[in-house]
């Protein structure tokens, strides 16, 4: 069955878009604030397809991200309790409440580890609002944490992806697959943990 293959043409494709940097910051923007899907699908096609602009792109992604960091730390301040039966819904009840613990243990260096990594980062920005943490100090941590982030996919994909473009299209539904079963391996793992 072949899913991945025309997913990542179509991607490649949407990421040459004369509005795809538009496409970029709307994702980056909900993603850190209500959004499930990472700005990561986007800006590493766009870093590829033109790598002469990839810092662009990584400071657009950076850029609408800390503004959609501000608006989930607006929703967990002013709208937690609406929120939590979605969160709930969603299956990311846990997920919140290890957030809201690591903010405790950790303060505000939650908000660098989160910005870099692939965790769910709008958990962490509506704790964050709920927890009624330094605003300040929140915004400059996802501008660090995310920028970080950002910058480092888009440098690669945009110094690297056109020399192994080739390569990753011709073997992309073996690693598209490979992601999902690891991917799943991972969730059955971190569920049987609690």
């Amino acid at each position: 069955m072949r899913l991945f293959g025309p997913l990542y043409d179509r991607v490649i494709t949407w990421s040459g878009h004369r509005h795809a940097p538009r496409y970029l910051a709307v994702l980056s923007f909900t993603e850190s604030s209500f959004f499930p899907i990472p700005p990561d699908v986007m800006l590493a096609p766009m870093a590829v397809s033109r790598p002469e602009r990839c810092w662009w792109f990584a400071l657009i992604t950076t850029v609408a991200s800390v503004a959609g960091a501000l608006l989930g730390y607006v929703i967990g301040y002013f709208a937690l309790e609406l929120l939590l039966p979605w969160i709930e819904e969603a299956g990311m009840l846990r997920e919140y409440r290890e957030a809201v613990s690591w903010f405790n243990a950790w303060g505000l260096w939650v908000v660098l580890l989160a910005g870099f990594t692939p965790l769910p980062y709008k958990l962490f920005t509506i704790a964050a609002g709920a927890l009624n943490l330094a605003l300040i100090p929140f915004l400059v941590g996802s501008f660090i944490g995310r920028g970080a982030r950002f910058f480092l996919v888009s440098g690669i994909a945009g110094k690297v992806g056109p020399r192994v473009e080739p390569f990753l299209r011709r073997w992309i539904e073996w690693f598209g697959w490979g992601v999902l079963a690891l991917a799943a391996v991972v969730w059955v793992m971190y569920r049987g943990s609690g």
